[in-house]
């Protein structure tokens, strides 16, 4: 049916569930926030910006074809407010980075790239719901599990598709190796590192759609945008005291799986509160720590760790709440 055909306030409840999904890529339920974050995939290229709706838009199009609206019967750890999860966006966000992936690894104007992008973004439902399934009795978030595996599976793919990889003995371009000798960090580096973390959760370097990233957050919720901003201090403070090559770090390269692990625990996944925040912190740093490891085993296909460090980082953290007394779960976990 046509856009036409539709009630109004059927394409404005489409709009917006699309927008939540962008939201929910830093664990937020707010159309206004994920405004701001698709503006900041413009900013820095159309394609991504397209490329960020197209895969949130499909991604939600086919958990609502699968039925998946209900909480407890997709998957999802626990229903939000009893709030329909894929108005919630809650089926978006890992469709919108998988097919912003396919923009920025492949050649986005190859009709290919939108198939593959299409495509990822419906194979992140399946992925959510059965990790939701498996997770979800154990109060365990998805996370972004279900775009890292689609984003590590078109990477490590692409050079076997000529439509996809026009030269097969041409590897993907791998991160630059870390320099030798301790890190001196400039201050062009070192407040283009901070916002350019915001960026790299939407695989931007550039600072300023950081900053866009940093005001979709701060629309949304003060505390979360302070807890992003603790993170990425806490990410620069480890890189630079281990000694990370400076370049990287004022890329944000270091510095984006700390910002969403410490919005996981600390507000998200966890009640806001001095020890959460603590926790996060100490989880931020393990992840900045993670992220040049993965990068490494990824080096065949390109280096590219995705949000695997942050994964990787706050499911064990958050499997370990029950066992530390002065830790609590929060209510409901912020998403599937």
């Amino acid at each position: 049916m046509p856009a036409s055909a539709l009630p109004a306030s059927a394409v404005s409840a489409w709009a917006v569930a699309v927008l939540r999904g962008f939201g929910q890529v830093a664990f937020l339920r707010s159309a206004a926030c994920g405004l701001l974050f698709a503006a900041a995939l413009f900013a820095a290229d159309w394609h991504y910006g397209a490329y960020g709706l197209l895969g949130c838009a499909a991604a939600t199009a086919v958990a609502h074809a699968l039925g998946l609206g209900g909480g407890a019967a997709a998957g999802v750890a626990d229903a939000v407010d009893a709030v329909d999860a894929v108005e919630s966006g809650l089926y978006g966000y890992n469709g919108c980075l998988a097919a912003l992936a396919c923009a920025v690894l492949l050649d986005p104007d190859r009709p290919a790239t939108v198939a593959v992008a299409v495509l990822g973004a419906a194979v992140t439902v399946v992925l959510s719901a059965a990790l939701g399934a498996l997770l979800g009795p154990r109060r365990l978030p998805v996370l972004t599990a279900p775009f890292c595996l689609v984003a590590t599976a078109v990477t490590v793919a692409a050079p076997g598709f000529r439509r996809l990889w026009p030269d097969p003995a041409a590897p993907a371009a791998a991160l630059p190796a870390p320099a030798a000798g301790p890190g001196a960090l400039t201050w062009d580096q070192l407040w283009h590192g901070f916002l350019a973390d915001f960026g790299q959760v939407f695989l931007l370097p550039q600072w300023y759609c950081g900053l866009l990233v940093l005001a979709g957050l701060l629309a949304a919720s003060r505390t979360a945008a302070l807890t992003a901003c603790a993170g990425s201090a806490i990410a620069l403070l480890t890189a630079w005291a281990l000694g990370a090559p400076g370049e990287q770090v004022g890329q944000g390269l270091y510095g984006y799986n700390g910002v969403l692990t410490a919005l996981a625990l600390c507000g998200a996944c966890l009640p806001p509160g001095a020890r959460s925040g603590a926790y996060a912190l100490l989880g931020a740093a393990a992840a900045t720590v993670l992220t040049p490891a993965l990068g490494a085993i990824a080096a065949p296909s390109g280096g590219h760790a995705f949000t695997w460090p942050f994964v990787l980082t706050t499911l064990p953290f958050l499997a370990a709440v029950p066992a530390i007394p002065r830790l609590r779960p929060a209510q409901e976990p912020a998403r599937s």
